[in-house]
């Protein structure tokens, strides 16, 4: 297909001569075209929920979330699944980021690198990629050999896997099934051809409904709470103890003496409190109902 067929590289004649606008105007444009990206996210909450779907099938089955993609989309996926073990208290394991060019590309343009197709294997054998694991694409113009090689591969293995783009014709999309297929379309950039303005914001929001909904579906949450957050500064550790008071309507010196008291474990927190149990006690319950505070609580009330 010619390039300039894609959407990503087609003029927006919203922005024509953006150069001779004021300040003021030129951001009043690019907020007039961010306003679109999550209607655009909106149309594809199908495909998004299929993905979703398959991911938590994977972590069911001990099985990881895989992103892979080259340039921003490659730095969004790293980014999304950085920020998954302080956010849900999972391993940095389970959620990994594949950028083409490794860590360097996280800071650095690495020049052609996304066309490199072996790499792209590579990579996914670096990490020993299973059939367990979900491998999500992710490639605002659709056509990186580096992500579509890696996909064919995945699939090849019995990998589940899926894709992100904003062309409807996308290569990745012919690799994919139809289900798994996540077509953002947020028409032609302000710039031409930059994707890491409404793709890339399109991606994020796409990347954070994965990660967070999955999560929700194996546990992680309570109630609207992020039970599970790694507590590793002291923000983190206030908003810790204001999550067992909220949640047990006990005393600040309550919920402080037995977030220590449980080795700063928030769940056993809750559930020491709220059953008036040590926290030895509070894990045997934890582990016999798999985590879930809404059982433990169920069963033994």
């Amino acid at each position: 297909m010619e390039h300039n067929s894609f959407t990503t590289e087609q003029r927006n004649i919203i922005s024509n001569k953006i150069d001779t606008k004021s300040t003021f105007d030129i951001i009043q444009i690019i907020n007039s075209e961010d306003k679109k990206v999550p209607l655009a996210v909106e149309k594809c909450l199908d495909k998004i929920a299929n993905v979703i779907e398959l991911v938590v099938q994977s972590f069911n089955e001990n099985g990881r979330l895989i992103y892979i993609g080259a340039g921003t989309s490659g730095r969004l996926g790293v980014l999304d699944a950085s920020e998954c073990p302080p956010t849900f208290g999972v391993s940095k394991e389970m959620v990994q980021g594949i950028i083409a060019g490794g860590d360097y590309a996280l800071r650095n343009s690495v020049e052609g690198i996304e066309d490199d197709r072996i790499a792209g294997v590579e990579a996914c054998r670096n990490i020993n990629l299973n059939k367990k694991d979900t491998l999500i694409g992710i490639t605002a113009n659709g056509g990186a050999p580096f992500v579509v090689e890696a996909l064919k591969y995945a699939s090849s293995i019995g990998c589940k896997t899926a894709a992100i783009s904003s062309n409807q014709n996308a290569k990745i999309f012919s690799v994919v099934e139809n289900q798994y297929r996540i077509h953002a379309d947020v028409g032609p950039e302000i710039i031409t051809g930059s994707t890491r303005m409404k793709s890339g914001t399109a991606q994020k929001l796409i990347l954070n409904m994965i990660t967070t909904t999955a999560m929700i579906k194996i546990g992680k949450v309570y109630n609207n709470w992020m039970i599970d957050l790694n507590p590793v500064n002291s923000k983190l550790v206030n908003r810790s103890i204001n999550m067992i008071c909220d949640i047990t309507h006990c005393s600040k010196e309550e919920a402080k003496r037995t977030f220590y008291e449980s080795e700063m474990n928030v769940r056993a927190s809750v559930i020491m409190i709220l059953l008036n149990i040590n926290l030895e006690e509070a894990k045997v319950l934890l582990e016999k109902n798999k985590g879930n505070i809404n059982d433990v609580l169920d069963n033994n009330f």
